[in-house]
């Protein structure tokens, strides 16, 4: 029998930078029931983003961090739209560039992701910021 799971959950940032949350999505899909089947992640925000990246060195998220700093930077003099500050308009484009939501494969009850994988929010403004992130599970029992 096919098993539909919603769920939803929010993260306090402290600013930009990237929050793991690999154990929230993994509560929802064990609480799910589902064994065999397919996770959805989604941040319904335009200013922070979703990524599945390695979680055993931090190294990796600040390279990342830098290499989107040099690609969009703050204050670029080409964004007109600045209503929120010097970050605004980059910080959607950032989130353009990476993604908002996130197909995982679940298998035996869990996100199926390699061994030095990690789901992380990734929150593009500087201000601290509360982020509502979907998880829906679609499969089965067995």
């Amino acid at each position: 029998m096919a098993m539909f799971y919603p769920s939803s959950f929010t993260i306090s940032t402290r600013g930009r930078g990237t929050y793991e949350v690999t154990d929230a999505v993994q509560a929802a899909v064990r609480t799910s029931g589902v064994r065999e089947g397919l996770c959805t992640v989604f941040v319904h925000h335009t200013s922070a983003s979703l990524i599945i990246t390695e979680n055993a060195d931090p190294v990796v998220q600040r390279d990342l961090d830098a290499f989107l700093a040099r690609l969009v930077p703050d204050g670029d003099a080409i964004f007109r739209h600045v209503d929120e500050g010097p970050d605004d308009m980059p910080s959607h484009v950032r989130s353009v560039l990476t993604q908002t939501s996130l197909g995982i494969p679940i298998a035996s009850g869990r996100c199926d992701l390699g061994t030095w994988q990690g789901i992380f929010l990734w929150e593009h403004r500087h201000a601290p910021h509360t982020r509502r992130i979907s998880v829906t599970v679609l499969g089965g029992a067995g």
